[in-house]
Formats: C-alpha cells, structure tokens, sequence
C-alpha cells in the first residue's frame, strides 16, 4: 500500500498544473506528428505580416483551447481527457496528466474559475519548427484545488494573479499545439 504523502509536497505541483514543462510520453491516444524538420523559402516581407499575424492567432487559440481542456480534465480528475491531446504536445502533455493523475491519486481536483489575459510576445517563422511565445496574466484566486469528498480547499494550495509564459510550436500537420509552459508564481500581474 502506498503511503499518503504530507498535502504540501504534492500540492506544490498541483499549483502549476496549468504551465509546466518536461517529460517523456506515457498517454494512451493519437499523439500529434513531429515538429515540422523541413527548410521553408523565404517569405516575402509584404507577406510576413500577414503570416505572423496568422500564426499568432492560431497560436491564441491552442492556448485557450489548452487552457479549456486543462480545466475539465482537472475538474474530473481524468489525465486522459481527449481535448489534452487536440491542444497541447510534448513535453507539457505528459507533465500536465502527471499532476491531474496525482491529484487523483491524493483525492483531488480542481473547481471555480482561472482568468486568462494572453498576449503573443514573438513569433518565429524562420526557426524550426516554428514557434509563437505567450505571455499571460492568469488570475487563479478563484480557481480552488479541493478534495473531491469534501470540496474542502486542499491547504497551502491558493493562489493569486501570476505571470506565466507558454509557447506554441508548429506541426508537420500545420496544427499549432502548446509544447511547453511556465507559471512564475513569483512574479506577480
């Protein structure tokens, strides 16, 4: 039998569910192809506008769809839910359904509301793969991590308004999914 850890030390994962960062696979369902490894011609300047408009757009809506997903996954204790794949990649896809399996594991979940704020601060169309950084102000004072039993608040689990960074890469399929992400909960917005 598993001993039950001290809430503290697991909690403090639970706090950053929403931007972590590394791991290696272990899902089960479609995993999005590679990252796009292939040279692209130049584009012409009248078009990279354009471009990077575009791909910061659809950068903005794989984070919000990741930050959709990540709440009703959370919200049912279930690190299989089908929208984690539609949004985000490897490595944070395996590190977000670590934390929602352990807080299973230890009886929790996630209720109330987080604020997003996201802007794009650089998009990279020349790098491969190509890659749109976000920066969010994500206001998580009404998001609440609580034991699913009691719907009591998990101790030393609140949180406030923080920075978080995010970035979106670009797939050999053209999707843009969420491959990696920070909360600075020290950094507060």
């Amino acid at each position: 039998m598993r001993a039950r850890q001290h809430p503290r030390r697991w909690t403090a994962c639970l706090v950053t569910l929403l931007l972590v960062g590394t791991g290696t696979a272990c899902g089960t369902g479609p995993e999005p192809p590679g990252p796009v490894t292939a040279e692209h011609e130049p584009v012409a300047p009248e078009n990279r506008k354009a471009e990077e408009a575009a791909a910061g757009k659809a950068a903005l809506a794989a984070y919000a769809g990741y930050l959709t997903a990540s709440r009703a996954a959370s919200a049912r204790s279930d690190p299989h839910h089908p929208d984690l794949a539609k949004y985000l990649a490897d490595p944070l896809l395996t590190r977000v359904r670590l934390v929602i399996r352990e807080a299973k594991e230890h009886g929790a979940m996630r209720t109330g509301k987080l604020v997003s704020d996201p802007t794009v601060t650089v998009v990279s169309l020349d790098t491969v793969p190509a890659t749109v950084e976000i920066q969010d102000c994500l206001d998580a004072t009404d998001y609440k991590l609580v034991y699913a039993k009691t719907r009591k608040v998990v101790p030393g689990t609140g949180a406030g308004r923080h920075l978080a960074t995010a970035t979106a890469t670009r797939y050999s399929d053209g999707r843009w999914l969420i491959s990696a992400g920070v909360a600075h909960e020290d950094q507060p917005c």
